[in-house]
């Protein structure tokens, strides 16, 4: 799945191949148990947290990987040196396999982006 059609992340996450959903879900927990004051919400067919109508994060379940986009160019910058090791687009951490995803990464990007708001890219 590429662009998902889904209504809302219940129905994204219905849609996604058995082996990727648990790593999803949790995915999911992180983000609504971290982004206090966040929207979740589909945006570009992927579930979406928005911070006053603004995406700052959001993932996919892609073709060859899972994404987590993180549009926060400072958080990236404050982590450049743990996300040096990882493959990472300009905005997007690509975890090939799922079973690779870094959570506690994950879990730190979050609560960095919650923090406080900053610079979108």
């Amino acid at each position: 799945m590429v662009r998902s059609s889904a209504e809302d992340v219940d129905g994204y996450l219905a849609e996604v191949e058995e082996g990727r959903r648990g790593v999803l879900t949790r995915l999911r927990q992180l983000c609504r148990s971290e982004l206090n004051g966040f929207d979740e919400v589909m945006a570009y067919g992927m579930p979406a947290y928005e911070r006053d109508g603004v995406a700052e994060i959001a993932f996919a379940s892609q073709k060859q990987y899972i994404s987590f986009y993180l549009m926060r160019s400072d958080v990236r910058e404050a982590f450049s040196g743990r996300l040096a090791a990882q493959d990472m687009g300009k905005g997007c951490l690509r975890f090939r396999k799922p079973e690779r995803v870094d959570f506690e990464l994950v879990r730190d990007l979050l609560r960095a982006t919650a923090a406080a708001p900053g610079t979108i890219c």
